[in-house]
């Protein structure tokens, strides 16, 4: 066999191996840095965790032999996330995971050339991150697991569990939400017998202010839009909306089994 075709024999055979065959060399070590919008000690946080360390051992890539973790917690603080990401960007790691928009969006900003993976990233391309659901381009990609019709389905929930209700304020945070789904949502209300309104928040006396103020209207109820900022405050919101008894529509499951 000649040595031209020997080389691209061996060298297409490599490119097939299993992760877990590369992960076997010992003198490899992968680095992982990781964006997570909660707070260290946020019990939400453990499956973001778990899920990772446990599929990529599942391929051979165990924790302290041939790869490792660098974790940030900034939670929902926009500061502290451009921090973060220009940190663990210049730790030059093999791949960055992060699971908020604004941490995404930070990351873009930083770097053009390490591989970035997201998750629970509302619309990525309307986001700028990629070009296209099946063609990405660049250095980024990941997955979505919202759409914008999902407004129009919360929406008619509110409607169906509180049919009395023709009013729906919009929680969210101008800073930190995508703004996706308010169109979907505005263009469904009249159809439903309702109006729709915005209630932008940045901090919790916001939040109590803004609930304050619909649980005094007694023709309104609350949807929750999906943001950062809730997480980090949604004990404060699930106790505001039980506090003024106001009929409510959490993104998440987690919100519900927190009261």
């Amino acid at each position: 066999m000649k040595r031209r075709e020997f080389i691209t024999l061996i060298g297409g055979g490599a490119a097939a191996w299993p992760l877990g065959a590369q992960a076997q060399q010992p003198e490899r070590m992968a680095r992982i840095g990781v964006i997570l919008a909660f707070n260290a000690s946020d019990p939400e946080a453990k499956p973001f965790v778990a899920a990772p360390r446990k599929g990529l051992q599942d391929l051979g890539w165990i924790e302290g032999r041939n790869i490792e973790f660098d974790f940030r917690w900034p939670a929902a603080d926009p500061d502290r996330i451009r921090a973060y990401a220009t940190e663990l960007v210049g730790t030059k790691p093999s791949v960055i995971l992060v699971n908020s928009t604004s941490g995404t969006a930070a990351l873009r900003q930083e770097t053009l050339t390490v591989p970035v993976v997201f998750v629970n990233i509302a619309d990525p391309i309307g986001s700028g991150f990629v070009a296209s659901l099946a063609a990405p381009g660049g250095n980024l990609t990941g997955f979505t697991n919202f759409e914008t019709t999902m407004g129009a389905k919360w929406l008619q929930l509110l409607r169906d569990v509180a049919p009395d209700r023709t009013r729906a304020g919009l929680l969210f945070n101008p800073i930190t939400h995508s703004g996706q789904y308010f169109r979907m949502i505005e263009t469904t209300a009249p159809s439903l017998g309702m109006e729709s309104f915005r209630l932008p928040v940045q901090d919790a006396a916001g939040i109590e202010r803004a609930i304050a103020a619909v649980g005094r209207d007694m023709n309104a109820g609350l949807i929750v839009l999906p943001d950062i900022f809730h997480f980090a405050h949604r004990d404060l919101i699930v106790a505001l909306a039980a506090q003024h008894r106001l009929p409510t529509i959490y993104p998440f499951r987690f919100f519900v089994t927190a009261g």
